[in-house]
């Protein structure tokens, strides 16, 4: 990819998303279900668009929240659902048009003392209400889209077991979403916002006090607290804003919040690789500010605007990549969880480092490998048959201390405050534990890059299989391997996985441009890593040319 030129500075106020004019386009423009960019289409994370193209509007959020409470007529869920949403600037008028929908259904919803809600937090709540329950169970919904520009919205689904729907769930919601939006909204159900609010159905809930007095069953706070260990953490005006103070004041940690400011333009932070203002925590552009003051404090971290990715800085390393950071966490906790028990697995996703692979043997667990997207850990959290769940863009949970449940959605809260855990227990940083790691299973070369497809070129490479790849060979080594389908649970990935001895690569299309993801790793070198991206390219490419005419 090609890096911007304004990569890592700040943002300059003629790139600002026009707040007035973008909540306007929410109300104003109405989404064409006869055009398939503008229908209600459910990605790896819920719904996502942008009001000014019709994809992000009133109509959309009308219609998917009408489908939920259908869903739920049909599924029996008629227990509360717990609501909340990030900062971005569409978040809030969303959750006001779903309020309207849900209150005139006749559904209890659980909305927070005025406060953002990061997504963790949401699933925790989920999770609390249903312990020990078989009926009257509880759901949610998620309003954000994630790390995403300032300009977009996105709005999600969380069944009773907290995590994200799976596929079979979001397809059903998806399709009578957009049956509702070919019939002009006839079917939905609404009442004004005010009448909502004013419903014996909407009911507050302290979201923020639930969740930060329970931290320290999942997190060592006392180890936290007695060691002083000196951390800062920029809250990069996400939805986790003002729950870091009671986090310090509530356990006495050592903890400097270093800006508080809530803006939707999200002026203050800086460029994105592409240029875009994102609030990705794992970009080193993103994170440019933190990143320079690494030297200020032993532990310093941040997450994405719904606070369900995290980034950790170090003293060692500066920003540690999503990889190594997974492979940290992983090798600790698997030796200072005591009460887990001894069959939980790690999970990792299907394009996550080996490293991953080689620590789990070595720990004597079973590794669950899964598509991209987190919803496939949910389960396994949930049932503490996984104790930790993971994916490359910086997401992960895991298990309480005691091995029940914590969230069944990612939690970058508590893979932040892991990172201080870990350096005040064994007075190394994360980033000198990985450091160790590799000394230990090896030196691992890992990237990602995209390659232009077309719509026709994409589902061709989401269907590919090792039927369709005649070569051998990967960078000089005999292939051993070709996947179509994640070993941990046999679904389909999306794409395809070639391994050799030292090395791999997968490739996915993308669900949203018009290119796919090459995803690979080399255990030799970067010059050989180079050389397994460009046969990756070629090799995907000569799989999905169409077949020659006959002469």
């Amino acid at each position: 990819m090609t890096i911007s030129p304004f990569a890592g500075k700040p943002a300059d106020p003629s790139i600002l998303a026009n707040i007035p004019k973008l909540i306007t386009a929410y109300y104003t423009e109405k989404p064409d279900p006869s055009i398939i960019d503008q229908r209600v289409s459910f990605g790896t994370s819920g719904h996502r668009g942008l009001s000014f193209t019709g994809s992000f509007n009133e109509n959309h959020i009308l219609a998917i929240t009408q489908a939920i409470c259908y869903y739920r007529i049909q599924q029996k869920i008629d227990g509360p659902l717990f609501m909340g949403m990030d900062t971005h600037a569409l978040s809030f008028p969303a959750l006001v048009t779903a309020l309207e929908v849900l209150a005139a259904n006749g559904v209890t919803v659980m909305l927070s003392n005025d406060e953002y809600t990061p997504t963790p937090v949401i699933s925790h709540a989920i999770l609390m209400y249903n312990r020990g329950r078989t009926k009257n169970l509880g759901d949610g919904i998620v309003i954000t889209p994630s790390h995403n520009p300032p300009q977009q919205g996105g709005f999600k689904y969380n069944p009773p077991n907290g995590g994200p729907a799976d596929q079979a769930i979001t397809d059903w919601i998806q399709s009578k979403a957009n049956e509702m939006l070919e019939n002009n909204l006839s079917e939905v159900k609404r009442t004004t916002y005010e009448r909502a609010l004013q419903a014996s159905t909407t009911k507050r809930y302290d979201y923020l006090e639930a969740y930060v007095n329970d931290l320290e069953s999942v997190i060592d706070m006392d180890i936290l607290r007695d060691s002083k260990i000196n951390m800062a953490v920029d809250p990069l005006g996400g939805a986790g804003v003002h729950y870091w103070k009671p986090i310090a004041e509530r356990y006495g940690l050592n903890l400097t919040v270093l800006n508080e400011t809530v803006d939707p333009t999200f002026r203050f932070m800086t460029r994105d690789w592409d240029g875009q203002i994102r609030m990705d925590p794992s970009s080193a552009y993103a994170m440019y500010k933190l990143i320079g003051l690494k030297d200020q404090y032993q532990i310093a971290f941040a997450c994405d605007t719904d606070y369900d990715r995290h980034g950790i800085v170090t003293q060692s390393t500066g920003l540690m990549k999503s990889n190594h950071y997974l492979s940290a966490a992983i090798y600790y906790l698997f030796q200072h969880r005591p009460e887990w028990g001894t069959n939980a697995a790690v999970g990792k996703t299907i394009v996550s480092s080996t490293i991953i692979d080689r620590i789990t043997k070595d720990l004597g667990r079973n590794l669950y490998e899964v598509p991209v997207g987190f919803k496939w850990f949910a389960s396994g959290l949930f049932d503490g048959s996984l104790g930790f769940g993971g994916e490359e863009s910086a997401g992960a949970s895991f298990l309480r201390k005691d091995g029940s449940v914590w969230t069944t959605d990612k939690d970058g809260i508590i893979m932040c405050l892991l990172a201080g855990e870990m350096t005040a227990r064994l007075g190394k940083d994360p980033g000198e534990i990985y450091q160790d790691i590799e000394k230990k299973f090896g030196k691992s070369y890992y990237n990602r890059v995209d390659a232009p497809a077309n719509a026709e070129q994409k589902k061709m490479i989401k269907k590919l299989s090792s039927k369709q790849i005649t070569t051998d060979t990967l960078a000089g080594e005999k292939i051993t391997s070709i996947l179509s389908a994640a070993p941990g649970d046999g679904a389909p990935i999306g794409g395809v996985k070639v391994i050799a001895e030292n090395g791999w690569f997968a490739a996915r299309p993308s669900g949203t441009e018009d290119i796919y993801k090459i995803y690979a790793e080399s255990f030799i070198s970067k010059e050989h890593l180079e050389k397994i991206l460009k046969e990756a390219e070629e090799i995907v490419s000569s799989s999905t040319a169409p077949a020659q005419t006959q002469q």
